[in-house]
């Protein structure tokens, strides 16, 4: 399983769930007892601490991250596909991001059925359809190769996306259902430290020197590597440029489904 750090989490995941309509199959207002699986930090389970009266339960196999969920809800360290809980246990199993870095994620919906007595949730992106917009001309196609050579290289389905389904019919849930939530992130004046840091990031190479390696084990050569990291680093320095001017500005859209199935009687 792919594993993140505290930092990498609450940036990607920041100001998402503001507006809650798309976790309306959810049912929260019913639920009586919910567990997050693959918590992380407990970004999404502090929503549905504070949208459900249910007892809400973060889980997940790092026990670092959890120290960063502990704060909001009760924790418990356990593998997603071996969930500490006995059937039935949970009403409602959620998850976000979390499918798309297991080798077998159909295993973990596996678990998520035995444990559930009512509903299964999943809450993936499809990483191949991200959006970028940037004042800086080069940004949006260096993003998108960058990303497609990301994705050949990861080995994960990181572009999973709406088709949990398939994978939540397998399980043998009924009454599966899909609604997409686009998660956007701008920036724009006056620029906050998590948008300068990230320009920094670009203009040193920092950031896509991070992914690396997992960009050379799909198809890409050391020397195109280099190449793009170049160009990346001259981006990152357009940007920076702009930002002094108080003139750049960068919008990101990524694809989520929200996908929620029902455990028959």
């Amino acid at each position: 399983m792919r594993r993140f750090d505290a930092d990498y989490l609450e940036e990607t995941r920041r100001g998402m769930w503001e507006e809650v309509g798309t976790l309306a199959d959810l049912e929260l207002e019913e639920r009586e007892r919910i567990a997050d699986v693959g918590c992380g930090t407990g970004e999404l389970t502090r929503v549905l601490a504070r949208e459900s009266p249910a007892e809400v339960i973060g889980i997940d196999a790092d026990r670092n991250l959890l120290a960063s969920a502990y704060d909001h809800v009760p924790v418990l360290a356990g593998d997603a596909t071996r969930l500490p809980l006995r059937d039935g246990a949970i009403d409602l199993v959620t998850c976000q991001a979390l499918l798309i870095n297991l080798p077998v994620p159909r295993r973990a919906v596996g678990e998520f059925t035995r444990v559930s007595s009512d509903l299964v949730c999943a809450i993936e992106p499809d990483n191949g359809g991200v959006e970028v917009e940037s004042t800086v001309e080069s940004e949006s196609a260096l993003a998108r190769r960058a990303r497609e050579h990301y994705i050949g290289g990861v080995g994960t389905d990181v572009t999973l996306g709406a088709d949990s389904k398939d994978l939540f019919e397998e399980a043998g849930l009924s009454d599966v259902r899909t609604r997409r939530y686009d998660h956007e992130t701008v920036v724009k004046p006056p620029y906050d430290d998590a948008a300068l840091e990230s320009a920094k990031r670009k203009a040193t190479g920092e950031g896509i020197e991070s992914d690396r390696e997992t960009m050379l084990e799909g198809s890409l050569e050391a020397g195109e590597f280099d190449e793009l990291r170049a160009q990346w680093r001259e981006m990152g320095r357009e940007a920076i440029g702009q930002m002094q001017a108080g003139e750049y500005e960068r919008v990101e859209r990524v694809p989520f489904y929200v996908t929620v199935g029902r455990v028959d009687a």
